[in-house]
């Protein structure tokens, strides 16, 4: 299936939020529903939910806070809970979309596809292109494949939704049995191809293997996922290899086809919004196949991507340790625990798996980075020292993985191997920006290789013209040269490129004091400490060069005076 754009099929989905003042809240509960509208805007589902159950105690009839309840209970997870009040909205004659989508997963989950066409026929809609694919994979649960055919063609022939329709039909066929139909959408030698996903290449895979195909399905792993794929792709892998027939569990039925249509659209919305919509699609596959882990990898992502990380942290929870995604969830949960402060707790999380699967390069890369960031340096190139243990030969991507454990080097003062680690990475990644600009400028703080590292920076630029980073380094380095002139123009642009930045603010300012303009190198020294500085080391230095002036400071810290310039200063 393709990397699905969700701008141009948006308004097909039909996508609206209700958001109406509750009677209630002029009778007296205006603190639960503002609390509880203050905390959904937020993303804060759990503390939602409680704030607008308590209103709906006092007035359970209350539209508003019906569908607010829905959007807040959903959100959490829970949407048995959801029920009740969406089957409440329809009661009162109301519509809302997320009571719709509630009441129409629940009959999908209960495999109630007569029911659920009756809903539809009634008026009950999750939006255009949800509708098509779920009438089609309704018909299907009816025993209706014939019509249910006739469906998706209808849908893939719509503007925009032509590879939503053509992927389901693909499903649908392999799921009643007819794999030469699949793989003829999928393979491309009827209407297609769809192109691959994770899930469309499972399921393609799957499809050939039941063709007795296990080689062609081989090869299609390899060729969309290379030497790299996913710990479920190369379990499939092994197997296809091994001569195993697979069987078609992807997709086991009209129910799961149904989470998948919710999964599809959550996942393309996702590529370009995480608000509640995104979500309520993303919960309501994960209601429907609970014990799919794509769609909990899914909805946990999204509430990461909200900042819901306790929550994420949470779903990632959900999935099993014998699942072959546990790996992917375990990394997902060791990074909503950084987000949330829990450092600790995620150190501990990623020790763990990487004791357990010591051959895992990216479990100790990861641990390695989160080492870095707490400045455990030590410890975060002992981490980075076992992923490289375990490559098995060279590859171009590996050179982060030597760039990061060559950073942890550096901060630990192991210059010689640090650009060991610098000079590897950029073997395997020539003209690499981050690495080139690194060891540039550590040459630059060195006092050394001057020439060297202005080229490396130089190179670094024209690569990442736009990265203030790097040009305030091409700037600190004509500067260190007594190219001050050459120095005050890459300076300005990187300050334009990061105004509020300490670093970069000073660096301008030693540069208008080389070349005579005291008064804007004080004013840059006092934004430069505006902006609190990350070491109060750092912070110093600026307050004495705004007490006696760069000359002094450079004389009483022992180093070389400035060039001679023609400026007077």
């Amino acid at each position: 299936m393709t990397n699905l754009r969700p701008l141009s099929f948006v308004i097909s989905l039909g996508l609206g939020l209700a958001v109406s003042l509750p009677a209630a809240a002029a009778d007296g509960l205006a603190g639960p529903y503002l609390a509880g509208r203050h905390a959904s805007r937020n993303f804060e589902y759990n503390t939602a939910a409680d704030f607008f159950t308590r209103a709906l105690v006092a007035d359970p009839t209350d539209v508003g806070l019906l569908e607010n309840a829905i959007i807040s209970q959903v959100g959490r997870g829970s949407v048995e809970k959801a029920l009740p009040p969406a089957e409440a909205l329809g009661g009162l004659g109301e519509q809302s979309q997320f009571a719709d989508l509630v009441i129409l997963a629940d009959l999908a989950r209960k495999g109630e596809f007569e029911a659920a066409m009756a809903e539809l026929d009634k008026g009950r809609s999750a939006g255009p292109l949800v509708d098509g694919l779920y009438r089609a994979w309704a018909l299907v649960g009816m025993g209706q494949m014939s019509e249910a055919t006739l469906a998706f063609d209808q849908v893939a022939e719509t503007d925009g939704s032509r590879i939503f329709g053509l992927y389901h039909k693909a499903l649908a066929l392999a799921s009643v049995g007819d794999f030469e139909g699949a793989d003829r959408i999928f393979s491309g030698e009827e209407s297609g191809p769809v192109r691959a996903t994770k899930r469309g290449v499972v399921a393609h895979a799957q499809i050939l293997s039941q063709l007795e195909r296990n080689a062609d399905a081989v090869e299609l792993i390899d060729a969309v996922f290379g030497d790299g794929p996913s710990p479920e792709l190369a379990d499939l892998r092994n197997r296809l290899e091994a001569g195993e027939t697979l069987s078609f569990s992807l997709i086991p039925g009209p129910s799961a086809g149904i989470a998948e249509v919710f999964y599809t659209v959550a996942s393309a919305l996702f590529s370009e919004t995480s608000d509640h919509f995104t979500l309520a699609y993303a919960r309501m596959a994960e209601y429907i196949a609970p014990e799919d882990a794509d769609t909990i990898l899914l909805a946990a992502e999204v509430l990461e991507a909200q900042g819901q990380h306790d929550l994420a942290t949470e779903t990632y929870n959900r999935i099993a340790p014998e699942s072959p995604a546990f790996l992917a969830a375990e990394l997902g949960r060791s990074d909503a625990l950084i987000a949330s402060g829990r450092v600790d707790a995620a150190i501990e999380v990623l020790t763990r798996l990487a004791k357990a699967h010591p051959e895992r390069v990216d479990i100790w890369s990861a641990l390695g980075d989160t080492y870095r960031r707490q400045e455990q340096f030590a410890d975060a190139a002992e981490a980075y020292d076992r992923a490289i243990a375990a490559f098995s030969g060279d590859e171009r991507g590996q050179w982060i993985v030597y760039y990061t454990r060559g950073i942890a080097n550096e901060r630990e003062k192991n210059w010689e191997q640090a650009e060991a680690d610098f000079r590897k990475a950029l073997e395997l990644q020539p003209n690499q920006p981050s690495v080139l600009n690194y060891l540039g400028y550590s040459y630059l703080e060195r006092k050394e290789n001057y020439d060297e590292a202005l080229k490396m920076i130089e190179t670094a630029v024209a690569e990442r013209p736009d990265d203030g980073a790097i040009v305030d380094s091409l700037g600190w380095a004509l500067y260190r040269l007594g190219r001050y002139d050459e120095a005050v123009v890459q300076m300005e642009l990187a300050v334009e490129l990061m105004p509020v930045d300490p670093v970069v603010n000073d660096h301008l300012g030693d540069v208008y004091w080389a070349v005579g303009r005291q008064r804007e190198a004080e004013f840059q020294w006092k934004r430069a400490l505006s902006f609190e500085p990350d070491t109060e080391e750092e912070a110093a230095r600026i307050r004495r060069k705004l007490e006696v002036g760069l000359d002094a400071v450079l004389k009483e810290e022992g180093a070389e005076p400035l060039a001679v310039t023609n400026n007077d200063r």
